[in-house]
């Protein structure tokens, strides 16, 4: 799952990403308005954290632009203003959930996947794809009763395609959805091909009735 967190203090930008991180989400951050728009524009995320006071503008604005485009993230704002007012604003304007500073990073971890799965599954934690099980929360997948065994990149492109069905997805939107900020490690993407080539292998010999198609030229698409 991919976490954006959107906030201009530096030292708990870092702890906040280093937690999630060792929880296995992909992380990306901004640490002003502009940086966050172009980010929340560009790309798709699973949760959101937004801080109010941002440098070049508002917490609150970011949100009102991510609910005017249409993106289904779920929104989790974090926030030294502990105000009635700001709570009221953020959920009126389409926030999941309020957090103010100081917070227990645990306390965080929990929202955020309360918020997801609420968002995407409505309470499940579970996905179920035909004879396949997955569960994002535990990271693990499930053919037929008997547990697959994939690294963490497969997880991720599986998980990816599955939230994704029928929709034809390119090299690079799989990179930046798996590897995030840190796409130059995917080595030209011939490492994403080669993570796909070994997950479509496994899924053929679990006889898991999921089919991800290559589409000469343009990328995958799973139906």
């Amino acid at each position: 799952m991919k976490i954006l967190i959107i906030e201009d203090e530096q030292g708990l930008r870092e702890v906040i990403r280093e937690s999630l991180e060792k929880e296995k989400y992909i992380v990306e951050t901004a640490n002003d308005y502009i940086s966050g728009i172009d980010k929340i524009g560009s790309y798709d995320y699973d949760c959101v954290l937004i801080d109010i006071m941002l440098p070049n503008g508002s917490g609150l604005d970011l949100l009102r632009e991510l609910k005017s485009l249409g993106k289904k993230e779920a929104v989790i704002i974090i926030s030294a203003k502990d105000a009635v007012d700001d709570k009221v604003n953020g959920l009126d304007l389409g926030a999941d959930d309020y957090l103010a500073k100081p917070f227990h990073l645990a306390e965080l971890h929990a929202r955020i996947k309360s918020a997801i799965r609420r968002k995407n599954h409505d309470g499940d934690t579970t996905i179920t794809w035909n004879n396949l099980k997955l569960s994002p929360e535990q990271r693990t997948v499930v053919v037929n009763g008997i547990d697959m065994v994939l690294n963490r990149k497969e997880f991720d492109l599986l998980y990816y395609f599955i939230i994704n069905p029928n929709r034809l997805i390119n090299k690079t939107a799989l990179a930046e959805s798996v590897w995030g900020d840190y796409i130059d490690q995917a080595d030209n993407l011939d490492f994403v091909y080669s993570q796909i080539k070994n997950l479509r292998k496994k899924l053929k010999e679990a006889n898991a009735e999921v089919d991800i198609q290559a589409v000469y030229g343009m990328g995958y698409k799973m139906s």
